[in-house]
């Protein structure tokens, strides 16, 4: 139960969502889908990508011209889990380490997701 907690929040689009780039996980997606984030200096837009312990996730330099980017930056004040590190004005995430369940705050029971799928 815990890997698959673990999997989706390594996701790109959740790390995206997570940094406070984008103001929901939808509008995460689709600023990855569209390009706009290089995952080590390579440009990444699948938005499933699994990051990484080490990976540097960086919007790109046009991108951060958006001003829905620049809002979401300058108003949500979302503070990152402790296994995300913001760096560059916010525009690049660094992932610290992997995240363990103490730092996933999402309300959900692994073990019923579990049980679900082992019949």
């Amino acid at each position: 139960g815990e890997n698959l907690l673990q999997i989706l929040e390594t996701r790109l689009d959740n790390v995206v969502y997570r940094a406070g780039i984008a103001r929901t996980r939808r509008m995460a997606r689709q600023l990855v889908s569209h390009g706009h984030f290089t995952v080590n200096g390579v440009k990444v837009n699948i938005p499933s990508y699994r990051v990484r312990k080490g990976d540097v996730i960086t919007l790109k330099e046009k991108s951060r011209e958006m001003v829905v980017v620049q809002w979401n930056t300058d108003v949500l004040d979302r503070t990152p889990p402790p296994w995300l590190e913001k760096g560059d004005g916010g525009f690049t995430v660094t992932v610290r380490e992997l995240p363990l369940r103490e730092h996933i705050d999402v309300p959900v029971r692994e073990q019923l997701i579990v049980e679900l799928y082992s019949k």
